[in-house]
């Protein structure tokens, strides 16, 4: 059971992002109305009060992300003015939030007034100008791998930043700096590359052998439901050539065994690529997640064998953008989750498997594979946002149509749709019922 509740009126415009910090007791919002709110929760009647609010860029805001609380009280927010700016919380005394805890002896915030604000305030730390686009993503590195930050903009470049004065936060240093779409595809498999690798759009569910009959019906009705004809592309919008039809998103491996691995899609491509980062090395694209047939493949499923004409060209599925991407937390699994969303209203779920021990230097990539363990269409139109749950064992996922919906993985790993919820619903039975939704439902 989940229980759901409402901010009302939380900005002025449309909210664009909405981001928990490391102990899920402070929200920060951003919206169009280019200002960024902090909210903290109430953990004795559940409620949510704004604890700080002030104009942050001078465009709608994008994207949030905290900092881990090692490094103290450390927000990240990106913007269509094209810069990213890194905040940071201070007591009253001009002195980080976390360094004032310590010299009180709590590990707390101060308490707040009776208006719902602290005598805490956010301080403009840095801002990094480098982009030459609008910047959708930002998102900080895992802790493991020291105060850093990767960003991508519409002009397809992903940035890698590391702060090289941790106390103060004043200096960035630009440490990364490609071109995601100059990056080699993935090439298909049969050309047997040992450089690259691509995960090819093959739509399983993994069912173990104790699970018997059970399994195989999940499987069964998870096949029957990709055998239903999708809605034709003509009567969903998102697809073109313009930047409004683009994604940008990023998220990071929170693995540290495989080192710094970062997910990125940008653009109408509508695919993912895993890139792997390096200290000694220029980064390498180890893995494309392209959900669309390769035109062999395609071809390899019929019959005939005769010589394909102009006319009888396989025609494939229009690419859809992708506009989120969401990396599970592995929590012992000897695999990877992959969660991505797109302009097309659909959710898939990659199973990525890593690359054996490389036995030699030159031989530690391409050996990634990945597979489609769920394909979802329930939204019907464009997904905004996917995420996982602190163990990467329950997505959401939010769409235009007004809902965020769960999927969770049944007996067999099979992955199903695990309820929906709707702002509509707590609007309808009030915010004091705090109505619980059933995840079996």
């Amino acid at each position: 059971m989940i229980q759901t509740g409402l901010i009302q009126n939380a900005h002025s415009d449309l909210v664009t992002d909405a981001s928990y910090d490391f102990y899920g007791l402070r929200l920060a919002t951003c919206s169009l109305d280019q200002r960024i709110k902090i909210w903290r929760l109430d953990e004795a009647n559940g409620t949510w009060s704004v604890e700080d609010d002030w104009k942050a860029h001078d465009a709608p805001v994008s994207k949030l992300s905290w900092a881990h609380p090692e490094f103290g009280s450390i927000l990240a927010s990106s913007s269509f003015d094209r810069t990213v700016k890194v905040w940071e919380q201070i007591s009253p005394m001009g002195q980080p939030e976390s360094q004032q805890n310590s010299i009180n002896g709590t590990g707390s915030s101060q308490a707040q007034s009776s208006t719902g604000t602290t005598n805490s305030r956010w301080v403009e730390r840095a801002v990094l100008t480098d982009a030459r686009g609008t910047i959708r993503a930002a998102e900080f590195a895992p802790h493991q791998f020291g105060l850093k930050l990767a960003t991508i903009a519409t002009d397809n470049q992903l940035r890698i930043y590391e702060c090289l004065e941790q106390p103060s936060l004043t200096t960035w240093q630009l440490s990364e700096e490609l071109d995601v779409l100059a990056l080699p595809n993935s090439i298909s498999p049969s050309a047997h590359s040992r450089n690259h690798t691509v995960a090819l759009a093959t739509p399983t569910q993994t069912s173990a052998t104790y699970d018997g009959a059970a399994s195989a019906s999940l499987v069964a009705q998870a096949l029957q439901q990709g055998l239903q004809p999708p809605i034709p592309t003509s009567l969903r919008p998102g697809h073109g050539s313009r930047e409004a039809d683009g994604g940008w998103c990023i998220s990071w491996c929170k693995d540290r065994y495989w080192g710094e691995i970062v997910a990125t899609g940008c653009g109408i491509n509508g695919i993912i690529k895993i890139i792997q980062l390096s200290p000694s090395r220029r980064p390498t694209s180890i893995l494309t997640l392209d959900p669309t047939p390769t035109p062999q493949a395609s071809s390899s499923e019929g019959t005939s064998t005769a010589t394909p004409t102009q006319g009888d060209a396989v025609e494939l599925p229009t690419p859809y953008a992708i506009t989120s991407v969401a990396w599970a937390p592995s929590c012992g699994r000897s695999y990877h989750l992959i969660a991505t969303g797109g302009r097309d209203g659909r959710v898939r779920i990659w199973r990525v498997t890593p690359a054996d021990e490389p036995e030699h230097d030159d031989d530690d990539e391409g050996k990634w594979t990945a597979t489609i363990v769920g394909d979802f269409d329930e939204h019907k139109t464009a997904v905004g946002r996917v995420e996982w749950n602190i163990t990467g064992t329950i997505l959401s996922s939010a769409g235009n149509d007004g809902r965020i919906r769960l999927w969770k993985a049944t007996s067999g790993n099979v992955w199903r749709p695990a309820g929906s919820i709707g702002v509509e619903q707590n609007e309808e039975t009030g915010q004091a019922e705090n109505k619980d939704i059933d995840m079996e439902g």
